[in-house]
């Protein structure tokens, strides 16, 4: 048993002074040019134009926070789903099931809520508060 943990514990062991001496030797042989050009910022081979800090729109960040949440879903249904045929086999399969709706369900009441509140707009209306005539003079 601890033949096991040592042969994993030189492999990582192997593996970090690995990196240490390519970083090294990368360090001693890379040439050294500085100039102003090389010295920019690198936007994909065009010269970059106006200043790095911008606001960016939160529409999209509206998109990335759903695709996190599928893609936790998805995580955290991939081990019910991996072993649902021995679930089946032991009689447990109806059950798995049941957690796996169940789950689904919560999904998408909770996806149909924020659907409603309009969370998932790309374009929000601005909505303006109701005037009240009698307070105008």
């Amino acid at each position: 048993m601890a033949y096991d943990f040592a042969t994993v514990l030189v492999f990582a062991v192997i593996g970090i002074v690995f990196v240490f001496i390519m970083l090294l030797a990368s360090r001693l042989l890379q040439p050294r040019f500085p100039s102003k050009e090389k010295q920019t910022t690198y936007e994909c081979g065009e010269v970059p134009v106006g200043k790095a800090w911008f606001n960016f729109n939160p529409r999209f960040y509206v998109v990335a926070l759903v695709f996190v949440i599928f893609e936790v879903e998805v995580a955290l249904m991939l081990p019910v789903v991996l072993v649902y045929r021995a679930l089946i086999a032991q009689g447990h399969g109806a059950l798995a099931f049941a957690e796996i709706l169940t789950f689904l369900a919560i999904l998408a009441v909770g996806l149909a809520w924020v659907w409603a509140k309009g969370d998932l707009d790309w374009i929000k209306r601005l909505v303006e508060p109701p005037r009240n005539d009698s307070q105008r003079s």
